[in-house]
């Protein structure tokens, strides 16, 4: 009867085969960001299959954004690790064809931080996570004036914070949601808006070190409601009119 079963099963077809052998090499970092596969003639012996079945399964990876493909020349196959770009762009089209509002994203990065911070607060090594996060801060207040590079400075210290939380996987769904959030309000707003006016970024610098003091201090539930508080009014900071506005990143890679 196993046998029969086993049968059944279609085997999957040498494209599939091919883009499977090379995404595990590239999961498992045999393959790292930036490194050459060689030109598609090299692959086609490597496989030993036709340049059809070749140029499918490099589709599929490309689909994936998990290599770049340069014609001509001077082109090959280049190689490009797992990021939160990616599992964002794939979010983002779950997201966009449920009509999920970028307000919805937000309040998922809302309910996250504040436990994370409460989860930093009753860390023993909370001393080594508070003095990074200060150092972050430290770079957001040197680029205040520049709207754009304050952006990507805010977003680093809102990831590390829940990555010093210490799990993997909600860190993960962390990087996910403000990449959406980020690119997603980028497309809609102006950058002046995104991050909001001068006083409003010294602002939440000033509540930043405040959650700073709470952490230090060990004290979970008043860090916890202190970024809870935050984070509600960087949401309508950030999100503005555009609350409602459905999550759609097909175009603007």
């Amino acid at each position: 009867m196993a046998a029969a079963k086993r049968s059944e099963t279609p085997r999957r077809e040498k494209p599939q085969q091919i883009a499977d052998e090379l995404r595990a090499l590239i999961v498992s970092g045999e393959l790292s960001e930036g490194d050459s596969l060689g030109h598609e003639p090299d692959l086609v012996d490597r496989f030993g299959v036709s340049r059809p079945s070749l140029r499918e399964a490099l589709r599929i990876l490309e689909a994936e954004g998990l290599v770049t493909v340069v014609r001509g020349v001077h082109g090959g196959v280049v190689v490009h690790e797992p990021d939160e770009r990616m599992t964002a762009r794939t979010a983002a089209l779950v997201l966009q064809s449920r009509n999920v509002s970028l307000a919805d994203v937000f309040e998922a990065r809302s309910l996250l931080e504040p436990l994370a911070a409460r989860g930093i607060a009753g860390n023993r090594g909370r001393r080594a996570a508070v003095n990074e996060l200060r150092q972050l801060v430290a770079e957001e207040e040197a680029v205040i004036e520049d709207p754009d590079a304050f952006g990507v400075a805010n977003a680093a210290f809102h990831v590390r914070l829940v990555a010093l939380a210490g799990n993997q996987t909600l860190t993960i769904v962390a990087e996910m949601l403000n990449e959406i959030v980020a690119r997603a309000v980028t497309a809609v707003s102006q950058a002046d808006d995104v991050v909001g006016s001068l006083s409003t970024r010294r602002r939440g610098i000033r509540s930043q070190e405040r959650l700073l003091e709470l952490l230090e201090s060990g004290d979970g539930a008043a860090a916890e409601e202190h970024w809870r508080s935050h984070m509600q009014v960087v949401g309508r900071v950030m999100l503005g009119q555009q609350a409602s506005t459905v999550v759609d990143l097909l175009h603007h890679h």
